[in-house]
């Protein structure tokens, strides 16, 4: 049999009949079909734009995802006083740091977060997110963060050149932050349920997503 051949299959909801096969349907059971896919057509219409905030949304949740992800490496890997420790501090952070502000950057897949929406007390904290992303994760600017010299040293037959380097990080990531996370996540399923309510009221069908328990890294580090 071909891969191109077409055929009809079920589920445990629905039979699947492919269009091209409608022609074969005794009379009464096309005009069935017709029916439904006119009616979902005309359904998809009214609720065009709101489906796509819906799609907007569910961009973001990968984002939000990897979010908490990060914080809860963050938290539980283990610190000691060695450069590999170190380095791996540092790499989380630039993670958390890029994805916390890719929610608030335009673009199709950003979850459309501004600053005015972030509760008043955690937007300094905001602030210096997006700060030391700009200046020393996504460019080369100087960050407060991280210094930076040369130390010379010579003598009558060479000239000696040190590094000396300071980096400064929050160990297990900043406390805040994972009240950041949840405002955030609870944003994202208010939004989810104010737009699934728009297409139930629209369409006269009841919209629903389906939401089931965090995953169990997320009870640990909540």
């Amino acid at each position: 049999m071909s891969d191109s051949t077409q055929t009809i299959w079920e589920d445990d909801d629905y039979v699947y009949i492919p269009e091209e096969l409608f022609k074969h349907l005794p009379p009464e059971y096309r005009a069935a079909a017709e029916a439904r896919k006119q009616q979902g057509s005309d359904m998809l219409q009214i609720a065009d734009q709101d489906i796509k905030s819906l799609i907007r949304l569910i961009n973001a949740v990968p984002t939000t995802a990897s979010l908490g992800y990060i914080y809860h490496r963050l938290r539980t890997t283990e610190f000691d006083v060695t450069s590999e420790a170190l380095m791996e501090q540092e790499l989380l952070t630039t993670a958390f740091v890029v994805t916390y502000s890719r929610l608030f950057v335009s673009g199709s897949g950003a979850g459309g977060f501004s600053r005015d929406q972030i509760p008043s007390h955690l937007q300094g904290v905001h602030d210096d997110i997006i700060d030391i992303r700009h200046k020393r994760y996504a460019h080369n600017d100087r960050h407060g963060s991280i210094t930076g010299a040369i130390k010379i040293d010579f003598d009558d037959t060479e000239v000696r050149v040190n590094l000396q380097m300071g980096l400064g990080l929050y160990i297990g990531g900043r406390n805040e932050w994972q009240e950041l996370i949840t405002f955030l996540d609870e944003r994202m399923y208010e939004r989810l349920q104010k737009i699934l309510g728009r297409l139930s009221a629209k369409t006269g069908y009841k919209w629903k997503f389906p939401v089931g328990p965090g995953p169990d890294w997320a009870k640990e580090s909540g």
